[in-house]
Parts: structure tokens; C-alpha cells; sequence
């Protein structure tokens, strides 16, 4: 289990302990229905439960009113990208309006521009991808049909720490790497979306909250598989949903509930993590240097690099060694990147912390 213990890899992410133990059982089957969660039909009576269950759990955690239907829809954020602007900016007479903070959000802007008029408002191309912009600063259209961010940046470890309040049009985020790490106010948003691999459970289910206001926008004559209305009306379940995925967050959903005591109490353990290890980096700042701004920083990802690149292989055997994995820095930007997903425990990332400034005397 020491690997799985001690995984910061950026995504798939950690899982809980308990979590894998109970997925394990499933695997071969399920306590309450003899079979395996692998055969589970998508049509009975417990994946309908099932389903239930995992909106219930979301919707009690973040406290979601009852006008944001809750989905759960296949092909990643990815696939969000051009969904958003097929639903919501088809028909408008503006561009839609974006935010370009990293990796992540170029990609979105990217998949929308080969649906619709997309607007970048701000990009932090010139400095790097190293900081944010305040929202008051940023010139926006208040004709746009939406205006789009990215909560948290996973490659390059930054993120917003609050949101634009009273725009004046819809306000999307894709929050996938760290929806359900802390807590926002969803009436701030008319569509929230999260892929599952960061925070919630294996590859294969994206979860999406949106308001019931912002779907009478969609125009008509999309693929009813495009149309986040089709996936309203059939409760999640219009084709063949990935239900082992959906299984794992719904356990990830009670863990958070029974195991942690909520999204507060998270969100205090997710702070504590990020500190020790920022404190540890910034210990070693002569050898060290952190990717984002200190004020954008991400408490999910936490992004850096040796100032000696000979160091860095170096760091990530002796890691390795030691048990750590999933350390290597994202393709685009390089270095060393260490993910702080909900299920990677204080322990470990005092662990983590302990190895860096060991590595630091050694090699300083």
C-alpha cells in the first residue's frame, strides 16, 4: 500500500485507503447485490439508488439548491469544452468570454473556438503562467453569452481563491482538479463542471451542476447526446454510463461525510497540507524555485523546480526509492509538480516535506 500512500501524481489522482479496500470487494462483488460492480446493469434498481445517492451526497456537501439539476456525463472536461459553447453561445450575438491562467483554460478556449466566437479577456502567457489577474481588472462584455475560468490550474499550481460576483452574464468554471477540496457558493455560478480523476474517483464520470435557468438557453437541433437537456431528462442514464466510476466517487462522497465530517473540515486538512509543504519548498528556496506567484498558489498542485536541473532526476530516483511516486513535472512546463488531492493524507505530505529538506542537506 506504500505507493498508493504516498501517490502525488497529478491524475489520476490518490484514493482513500478504505475507498480502494471496498472497490477491491466490489470488484469481485458487491455486498449488497452478489454481483460485480463490473456487471452491474445500468437499468436496475441499485444503480438507480446508486445514482441518487451520489447527487444526495454532492448536494448536501456544497449545499446546492434544488434549480441546479446534477449530472454525471462522459467524456471528461474535455468534452465540456465544446458542449458549453454548442448549449449556451450558439446562438449569440457576442463572443464568449474566457480567461487563458495555464494549460487547462488554453485548451478550453482552444475546443470553443472551433464551435463559437471565443474572447480572451486575460493571458498570462507573458509572464509564464506564474499569476492571476484580479477580477476587477479584467474588461468583460456584459453581452457575452457566458464568461468561462478555470478554478484551478493543475499544471502549472494556480488558483483563484474566490469568484467574480454579479457579472451580469453566466458564470461557468471548470473546477475539476479541486471541486470538493474547499467550499464556494454554487449561487455564484450558473454552471460548474469537475472530470473525476482529481478529487472524486477514477477516469470516466465528469460531474456537472447547472442551474435549471441556464438550460432554457439551449437552442434547438443539437445531437441529443450534445444536449445537456437530453441528460437532464433521462436522470444521467440516456446511454450506458460508466457505473464502476460512478460507484468509486459515490464512496468518495460518503468518505467525505462519515470519514472526514464534511467539505469544511476538508478544506481545513487540504490548507494544513499545502502549508507544510510550500514552508518546506520556500526552506529551500537557495535550491528551490516555486512555480506560481506566492498570492496564486494552489493548495491542490503545487508546481516547482530545482534552480540545478542535474538535481532534478536526481530527487525524483531517490523519491522513488523512498516510496513516492507521480513527483514528475506536467510535459508542457517540466520540473516537479506534487498533487494534494483530498485522499493524499497530512501524513504524507509531512512525509513528503521531511524528504524534501533531507534531499536539501544532501545535496545543497
Amino acid at each position: 500500500m506504500l505507493s498508493n500512500v504516498l501517490n502525488f501524481s497529478g491524475g489520476p489522482g490518490a484514493l482513500p485507503p478504505c475507498v480502494l479496500e471496498q472497490t477491491q470487494c466490489a470488484i469481485a462483488a458487491l455486498p449488497d447485490t452478489g454481483l460485480s460492480i463490473l456487471g452491474m446493469s445500468h437499468r436496475s434498481e441499485w444503480f438507480k439508488a446508486l445514482l441518487q445517492e451520489a447527487q444526495d451526497n454532492i448536494r448536501s456537501l456544497l449545499n446546492v439548491p434544488e434549480r441546479y439539476h446534477i449530472l454525471f456525463l462522459q467524456g471528461g472536461s474535455s468534452l465540456q469544452f465544446s458542449m458549453i459553447p454548442m448549449n449556451f453561445a450558439a446562438a449569440a450575438r457576442a463572443p464568449a468570454e474566457f480567461v487563458a491562467s495555464g494549460y487547462w483554460s488554453r485548451k478550453a478556449i482552444g475546443e470553443a473556438a472551433a464551435v463559437v466566437e471565443a474572447r480572451t479577456v486575460w493571458d498570462g502567457a507573458a509572464e509564464g503562467y506564474r499569476n492571476l489577474p484580479a477580477w476587477d481588472e479584467l474588461k468583460r462584455s456584459d453581452q457575452a453569452p457566458f464568461f468561462h475560468y478555470v478554478s484551478n490550474e493543475t499544471v502549472e499550481g494556480l488558483q483563484f481563491h474566490g469568484a467574480p460576483k454579479a457579472i451580469g452574464v453566466p458564470l461557468i468554471a471548470d473546477m475539476s482538479s479541486d471541486f470538493l477540496s474547499r467550499r464556494f457558493d454554487i449561487g455564484d455560478y450558473a454552471m460548474v463542471y469537475a472530470h473525476a480523476q482529481k478529487n472524486l474517483g477514477p477516469a470516466g464520470v465528469t460531474v456537472a451542476l447547472i442551474d435549471d435557468a441556464l438550460l432554457r438557453r439551449i437552442p434547438g437541433g443539437l445531437p441529443p447526446m450534445l444536449d445537456y437537456r437530453t441528460h437532464v431528462e433521462h436522470g444521467s442514464n440516456y446511454n450506458t454510463p460508466p457505473v464502476f466510476s460512478i460507484y468509486v466517487l459515490n464512496l468518495v462522497s460518503r468518505w467525505m461525510r462519515d470519514e472526514i465530517g464534511g467539505l469544511d473540515a476538508m478544506e481545513k486538512i487540504n490548507q494544513r497540507k499545502a502549508k507544510t509543504l510550500y514552508q518546506a519548498l520556500e526552506r529551500q528556496s537557495q535550491l528551490i524555485e516555486v512555480h506560481a506567484a506566492a498570492a496564486a498558489r494552489s493548495s491542490m498542485n503545487v508546481a516547482f523546480r530545482f534552480r540545478d536541473e542535474a538535481l532534478h532526476s536526481l530527487f525524483l530516483a531517490e523519491a522513488d526509492a523512498a516510496g513516492f511516486s507521480g513527483l514528475e513535472g506536467h510535459r508542457s512546463i517540466g520540473g516537479l509538480r506534487a498533487s494534494l488531492y483530498n485522499a493524499v493524507s497530512e501524513k504524507a505530505v509531512e512525509q513528503l516535506a521531511t524528504h524534501v529538506d533531507d534531499f536539501a542537506r544532501r545535496h545543497g
